[in-house]
């Protein structure tokens, strides 16, 4: 039986947007997802404008990154934009498909109002995302999201085990005290051993 291939995702941001953008990235990788990002996936000598059309063909869902920035900038995030909406009318209606996905707190574009957005600078708004992801990988026969929501967990440095203190090792002498010893010391040691040819 053949292995289903991982949700692919489109993320569509602005440029200005790419940190957070690569973040994203990240984050649904890590879900068990196959997210598809400019930096990320395209190579050296593609066409880019090319390989963009044909990821969004290819995709299972298309993520509109927005912010302050991408909403207000003029250029090809607002092609790219255009292009999502092209394709959401390909897909039935009802289906999850197109997901407007806030970086900040930003009023959305007309032509988006009638999606529901998630707000993806909360933890709430992450977890409704990942349910979004798992119905759309359910209903197209997606390999189901690996991850429980979490980024991918650090390394953590394994910590030292506790030192211990070298316990005292007897030496096996047994000494015998003949007659009063009040006010003498006794030292026992390997490094404490009497040169006999030093004896008064």
């Amino acid at each position: 039986m053949a292995s289903k291939h991982p949700l692919k995702i489109f993320i569509s941001y602005a440029s200005g947007d790419r940190a957070r953008a690569q973040e994203l990235h990240a984050y649904l990788v890590a879900q068990g997802t196959g997210p598809w990002l400019d930096t990320e996936n395209l190579l050296p000598g593609q066409d880019w404008k090319m390989e963009i059309a044909r990821a969004l063909d290819e995709t299972d869902l298309i993520l509109l990154c927005l912010s302050k920035t991408s909403v207000t900038r003029e250029g090809y995030v607002q092609k790219e934009m255009r292009l999502a909406l092209d394709r959401a009318l390909e897909i039935p209606q009802g289906e999850i498909f197109l997901i407007p996905a806030r970086f900040e707190e930003v009023e959305l574009p007309y032509s988006l109002r009638d999606y529901q957005w998630v707000d993806l600078y909360t933890e709430s708004g992450r977890k409704k995302l990942l349910k979004s992801l798992g119905l759309r990988a359910e209903k197209i026969g997606a390999a189901p999201l690996s991850g429980d929501g979490s980024p991918a967990p650090e390394i953590k440095k394994k910590k030292p085990a506790p030192r211990e203190e070298p316990a005292e090792k007897s030496s096996g002498a047994t000494i015998h005290v003949h007659g009063n010893i009040t006010g003498s010391n006794i030292v026992i040691g390997n490094d404490n051993r009497v040169d006999n040819n030093q004896k008064e």
